[in-house]
């Protein structure tokens, strides 16, 4: 180790030689400064220390902090394959944790001051599932912290996503009913789309209910989907637009695994789908002699120069015919969805074949919504019995 005074009896440098680089093989060198020689030296080896044991170089450290950290993390965890829209979650929760340690060096990110984080979250009364988001995303970026020996122990480790007391006013206005439709809400929706649909209404807000697929899912069918012989749609593809961009959509694997799925379509939504398939023909026929633009990407619901609607060309439509009801649910295409859940379950369909069908969707929901219409059920058929033989139990009872 060298040490030589900087400023007479005020500052003092130790440098010595760290370990050896494994690229290069040269050694790199560790320097510190101090009041004195003897706590220059002693900072000198600690961080010598800290290197060899550890492999973290504190003075690298020292120059990252945690939203270069997460731009770092970010553009590696691109590159693995997820998709976009993933991508583009993962981004929304990066911003929200940079409002509390963006400029914070990422080795004085403690675990009480992470802890801290996720408490003032709750208190701002962000959603449970934002909560839990956020730290996903945090303990991926600080475990690439340590994989790269960049910190010694993730902050994130024990920590806790504080969980809101339902209060009995909150149990008792829950109600699952605002997360599907019921019999007489989809027949007045429909009854909308009957009379103020615009072209592709009839078709995509009659496949919906009755298939349980995703937004995305749907916008993404292509012809070659569809097996109409075997009343059978395929599922295996979902789309994304970002920008709403007609030209900028992307097709990507869908949300699971088990959401690669095949499953049959009643009669009347195949007929409907086959009407549909011979107007699309002529339409696109004549695009394609005046429309130098034409994409011939073979999908079902697309425009008449052949690119996708995308979900949120869904979602605007949906709105306009609910404005057209007297339905005050929050609505939007995923209730379509639950819908086809509660169908199902009223038609006696078991959890197992439900799950499946729809693609694995949230347990917690399907569970709910399955126990409450099969309960519903169950009162309806003691309604039943008793309105049935009534009399006969009046009768033999008053004996």
């Amino acid at each position: 180790m060298y040490c030589r005074e900087l400023i007479k009896g005020k500052k003092w440098m130790c440098v010595a030689d760290g370990p050896r680089d494994p690229v290069t093989g040269k050694r790199k060198q560790i320097s510190r400064r101090a009041k004195s020689k003897k706590e220059a030296a002693k900072k000198v080896e600690e961080a010598l220390k800290n290197l060899e044991d550890n492999g973290i170089d504190e003075k690298r450290v020292k120059n990252i902090t945690f939203d270069k950290l997460s731009l770092e993390w970010l553009s590696v965890y691109t590159l693995t394959g997820v998709k976009r829209s993933t991508v583009r979650i993962r981004e929304k929760e990066i911003k929200i944790i940079n409002r509390y340690i963006a400029m914070v060096n990422i080795d004085k990110v403690s675990p009480k001051m992470y802890q801290k984080i996720l408490t003032d979250l709750a208190a701002q009364e962000y959603a449970r599932t934002t909560i839990e988001g956020v730290h996903v995303t945090a303990g991926m970026i600080f475990k690439y912290a340590v994989k790269e020996k960049l910190i010694k122990e993730s902050p994130t480790l024990h920590a806790v996503i504080p969980k809101k007391r339902i209060t009995v006013e909150e149990i008792e206005n829950q109600s699952i009913e605002e997360k599907f439709l019921e019999t007489d809400e989809i027949s007045q929706f429909l009854d909308a789309v009957e009379e103020f649909g615009l072209y592709l209404d009839r078709e995509i807000f009659y496949l919906l209910p009755f298939s349980g697929m995703r937004s995305g899912e749907m916008c993404a069918l292509k012809w070659t989907d569809i097996t109409f012989n075997k009343k059978e749609v395929r599922v295996t593809k979902t789309l994304t637009n970002e920008t709403n961009n007609m030209r900028k959509y992307d097709l990507t694997p869908p949300k699971t695994k088990g959401s690669i799925r095949k499953f049959d379509l009643p009669d009347r939504i195949m007929d409907l789908l086959k009407a549909h398939r011979m107007k699309q023909i002529r339409l696109q026929n004549d695009a394609r002699k005046n429309t130098e633009d034409f994409h011939d990407g073979n999908f079902i619901f697309s425009r008449e120069n052949g690119y996708p609607i995308a979900p949120k060309n869904v979602l605007v439509r949906m709105e306009r015919l609910l404005a057209k009801t007297s339905i005050k649910k929050h609505a939007t295409p995923h209730i379509f969805r639950h819908t086809h859940i509660s169908m199902l379950a009223s038609a006696g369909v078991d959890i197992t074949t439900i799950m499946k069908r729809v693609g694995h969707d949230d347990m917690k929901t399907t569970l709910k919504i399955y126990t409450h219409v099969t309960e519903k059920m169950k009162e309806d058929a003691s309604h039943k019995v008793n309105e049935t033989f009534g009399n006969i139990l009046n009768y033999k009872i008053s004996k």
